[in-house]
């Protein structure tokens, strides 16, 4: 059985202004969005540029989360995602938010030089093994450099008893369904278009993209998914594929972003126009026209998905 439960994990964008300065009360209304619709959300993945904050953002974006969380009660879990090119990069952001309360981290490798298996296992017992009390989930993505497939977890599993969840999106049908069926100590966090593979060999989770676009359509393709309804979850897929390639890849042809900035197209397609499309420095968001575009063809191709006006 899983070290972590069954759920649906979004993410909190992060709103800037001309300044790259927060925008307080905007990110608070986000943050209120997320624990309304889901019990399971985070800051600070790539979407939530955790790579490109400073420690002043960090600390003040940290204080802001704690602030509209810590008393939300047991069933909500809030994480921080930590990102860091060192131990002591990761440690030193971590322990900041564990003494504002937080005890869900994610995790990702230092991406500068790749590890190898020894440094994995120094890397992971040395971060997790520094606040045993915490729960931490791997984020898994090619960024850092390596990417582990269900082999790679197997020590780690056995050797630190607090890691309890991975984000995989990536891997294909077969990388999938060995990461539930091989390593099914943790939780594994799917993408939509893999989730379905991976609930073939057993218990695990949805990482959504969409769930800011409109939360209860995403609930429903989870609800479908985890209870076998093939030909639901295959016109799901029919629909996030289409998605993609209308309203995302639609907005600058040819070009390829951050993940961030279609993260907050997203955001402002489901109806929170408070979203800035900027992001931090050096990486570029999305024009205001290419976003309406967007916004266009989301009311006219899939109205079902659309927020009501």
């Amino acid at each position: 059985m899983p070290r972590y439960p069954q759920a649906i994990l979004t993410s909190c964008e992060i709103p800037w202004d001309e300044n790259e300065q927060l925008l307080e009360e905007v990110f608070r209304q986000e943050i209120r969005n997320a624990y309304t619709d889901f019990d399971h959300f985070y800051i600070f993945g790539t979407a939530g540029e955790g790579y490109a904050v400073d420690t002043p953002r960090f600390q003040q974006i940290v204080e802001v989360f704690r602030d509209e969380t810590k008393d939300l009660g047991e069933e909500k879990h809030v994480q921080v995602g930590i990102i860091g090119l060192s131990t002591a990069n990761v440690v030193e952001r971590m322990g900041f938010a564990y003494d504002a309360g937080f005890r869900i981290f994610q995790m990702s490798l230092p991406a500068w030089g790749e590890l190898s298996d020894a440094e994995l296992l120094t890397y992971f017992t040395d971060v997790c093994g520094t606040f045993p009390d915490a729960q931490f989930l791997h984020y898994n993505l090619p960024r850092a450099r390596r990417v582990l497939a269900a082999e790679h977890y197997r020590p780690l599993i056995d050797a630190v008893p607090n890691l309890v969840a991975t984000k995989n999106t990536g891997h294909d049908e077969a990388g999938t369904r060995a990461l539930v069926r091989d390593a099914s100590e943790l939780q594994h966090f799917l993408g939509e278009r893999n989730l379905p593979f991976g609930l073939k060999e057993g218990e695990c989770s949805l990482l959504s993209s969409w769930a800011p676009l409109r939360a209860p359509k995403v609930v429903e393709f989870f609800e479908a998914a985890i209870n076998g309804r093939d030909a639901e979850v295959s016109e799901f897929s029919r629909q996030f594929a289409g998605m993609i390639e209308d309203l995302l890849l639609s907005l600058a042809p040819g070009e390829s972003r951050i993940d961030g900035a279609y993260d907050k197209v997203i955001v402002r397609l489901g109806g929170f126009e408070q979203m800035p499309l900027r992001l931090l420095s050096p990486y570029h968001g999305f024009t205001e026209e290419a976003f309406q575009a967007s916004k266009r063809i989301l009311h006219e191709r899939y109205p079902e998905w659309a927020p009501s006006e």
